[in-house]
């Protein structure tokens, strides 16, 4: 009579183990791959948002301008703590529907973010299709 039970605890426990292979949430901080960014991914309303926690232009100096900006009024801001993705909806892998903003050309484009395992996310930003540009992000924490 033992024999039934342990092999009903055997197949209870391995049924663990077919859990998916990477948790599904995308929020955290994330290592980009120009300039040594650092941006932080939340949850705004329904929607996921990121900002610019930290990149080598910070490091060096963390009172730098968002100059490039295409809005005048806007130059003025920090790049510290800069909200630079927003309005992105969907999951639990893939959200689209949001704007990328990169401070280097100081343009607002479309993107696309595709979490690819726990730890890497795929970012796509276009101007319009086929003009897109895309990076691989390693999670921080």
């Amino acid at each position: 009579m033992k024999l039934p039970i342990l092999a009903a605890a055997l197949a209870l426990s391995s049924a663990g183990l077919a859990a998916p292979a990477f948790a599904q949430d995308v929020t955290g901080l994330w290592q980009t791959q120009t300039n040594g960014g650092q941006v932080e991914i939340s949850h705004c309303g329904n929607s996921l948002c990121g900002k610019l926690v930290s990149s080598n232009h910070i490091k060096s100096d963390p009172s730098v301008k968002d100059e490039k900006n295409k809005d005048a009024s806007l130059r003025n801001r920090s790049l510290k703590n800069m909200q630079m993705l927003y309005d992105f909806t969907g999951g639990p892998t893939k959200w689209t529907g949001g704007k990328v903003y990169n401070a280097a050309d100081g343009g607002t484009y479309s993107g696309t973010i595709t979490l690819l395992s726990a730890n890497e996310l795929k970012l796509k930003g276009c101007i319009v299709a086929p003009l897109c540009k895309t990076e691989k992000w390693t999670r921080i924490k």
